[in-house]
């Protein structure tokens, strides 16, 4: 006879190895150029070890579902806690950059399956009125770890050293395995089932097809897009093996990933929704570090610092956004939330050269703030109608969509800001003449202070000229961040609108004919 365990006490034990997964795909970024020191390597050559492991990840996330078909449910999540454990200490101990970015492609494909198989079995594990709750768990894990990752990855890398980013893995790891081992079971639906045969070509169409659409988003601001050869090949060999795979995957009767789902409305537009959530969260994330780096001197772990506080405040809305789910339609709150995060992205527009700590902690709340709203009700809609049979292939193209959203969304809007910054510079230094009483005023003032400390005339010249020079740059620099979280605030406020259209809730309509009655 199965034993009965509390659904929260599963939800827990198998977030742990999932937070564990999606914290690694943010803490190494801060500390790429400590790795590239260690082991005697470039900037741009330290780049893949984030690279090779969002393409190892990806190609295997869609492919999850059917993977926890072929070994059970449970088999496979323990296999990928194991894999990613292993592979995290042969980060640790990398001698050279070449082995460290093959174990973090190891490090990445064990990963893949976490967290599709920490959401099925979650989904599974709630009643039907309870999924509201069921992804505010999930939530701490999606929303929660890119947040943290930077600040931990800052920390740990200036307090010790950058390998313990890896070994830290270890024990929580060795731990989670343990406790899924004791307390996760597999329901009939979850567990091994014969497959026939395996369907190598689209197998070999999806690693293609995403393995190279990965190359060609992390790689294209940096090798400038389309005026680099080797993104347009990328491109192309990603376009061509995305349709195929998708033609031939919809003629197979067991494909390796069910198409068929996205016929379900209430399960193909809060796919939609997730996508962008992973756009807000991954791009905003990226954006603030930079900001504060670039235009106010913070280091990595003052930087990181900026961001934590807002996990604290989405921890305390997390569960009131699960309770939200049954009382309101998810359509209204997913709306609610586009526009919490939307005005956020829009506060951005009061930073200046004087913005302190404090005011950079506000408006990353506001940014995030919205985020529960978004995640859990998008979760529970997408997952209202979807069987049991069903909960693990759902599960890994939700968390497909969810990081190629991401993905998608760093390199949208770092290409956006690399634009804004040119554009802003220009304007600015169009106002920058002789005819222009402010610009005059400032040379003189500047020109006198600089002569007072004893510089000949014609060096408080040039002096003068350097530092509005620089005092330009910064400003730039600035408005263009404004610039930037002003699209992504655009984006998500034509999202509200989308969001009334979506269909409503099952659970939502369930729990409204009990009132009534």
């Amino acid at each position: 006879m199965q034993r009965q365990v509390s659904p929260l006490l599963v939800s827990s034990v198998v977030s742990l190895a999932a937070f564990m997964e999606v914290l690694d795909t943010t803490i190494v970024n801060v500390a790429l150029a400590h790795i590239a020191g260690s082991l005697g390597a470039g900037t741009d050559e330290s780049t893949w070890v984030l690279t090779s492991y969002l393409v190892a990840n990806g190609i295997v996330l869609p492919l999850s579902g059917w993977l926890s078909s072929l070994m059970g449910r449970k088999n496979f999540f323990m296999t990928c806690i194991l894999g990613f454990t292993t592979a995290s200490f042969l980060c640790g101990v990398s001698t050279s950059l070449p082995m460290l970015i093959v174990c973090r492609a190891l490090q990445g494909i064990a990963g893949g399956g976490l967290q599709p198989s920490q959401q099925a079995i979650i989904k599974d594990s709630f009643p039907p009125n309870k999924l509201g709750m069921a992804f505010a768990i999930t939530g701490a894990t999606t929303v929660l770890a890119p947040i943290l990752g930077p600040t931990l990855g800052g920390y740990i890398t200036d307090a010790f050293s950058w390998r313990w980013i890896f070994f830290m893995n270890v024990p929580v790891g060795m731990l989670a395995v343990i406790l899924v081992k004791l307390l996760v079971s597999d329901p009939p639906s979850a567990q091994k089932s014969k497959v026939d045969s395996i369907d190598y070509i689209g197998l070999g169409l999806v690693a293609l097809g995403l393995g190279t659409l990965q190359v060609v988003l992390d790689k294209g601001q940096q090798n400038d897009w389309f005026d680099s050869n080797f993104i347009i090949t990328f491109a192309i060999i990603s376009a061509i093996s995305i349709i195929f795979a998708i033609y031939w995957i919809s003629q197979q009767k067991n494909p390796i990933i069910k198409l068929k789902l996205f016929k379900i409305p209430s399960f193909s537009m809060p796919c939609i929704m997730l996508f962008f959530v992973g756009f807000a969260i991954y791009s905003s994330s990226a954006l603030l570090p930079m900001l504060v780096q670039s235009n106010f001197g913070y280091d990595a772990t003052l930087s990181g610092l900026v961001l934590s506080p807002a996990g604290l405040v989405i921890m305390f809305i997390l569960p009131i956004a699960g309770r939200l789910v049954n009382k309101i339609e998810a359509k209204y709150l997913i709306a609610f939330g586009m526009l919490l995060n939307a005005t956020g992205m829009f506060y951005t527009s009061y930073v200046t050269p004087q913005t302190d700590y404090n005011t950079f902690v506000v408006m990353r709340t506001m940014q995030m703030i919205g985020m529960p709203f978004l995640f859990i009700p998008a979760s529970t809609l997408a997952f209202s109608r979807i069987s049991a049979d069903d909960s693990s292939n759902a599960s890994a193209i939700v968390s497909l969509m969810r990081n190629l959203g991401g993905s998608i969304g760093i390199s949208v809007v770092m290409s956006r800001l690399a634009d804004y910054k040119q554009i802003e510079q220009a304007n600015l230094a169009r106002h920058l003449t002789m005819d222009n009483m402010g610009f005059r005023d400032a040379l003189a003032q500047y020109a006198h202070t600089i002569r007072d400390l004893g510089v000949t005339p014609a060096q408080a010249s040039s002096g003068t000229m350097a530092h509005i020079y620089q005092e330009m740059i910064q400003q730039a620099s600035i408005i263009a961040f404004h610039d930037a979280y002003n699209f992504v605030g655009t984006i998500l406020i034509a999202l509200a609108v989308m969001a009334l259209f979506m269909p409503k809730n099952k659970q939502h309509e369930a729990v409204q004919r009990k009132t009534d009655h």
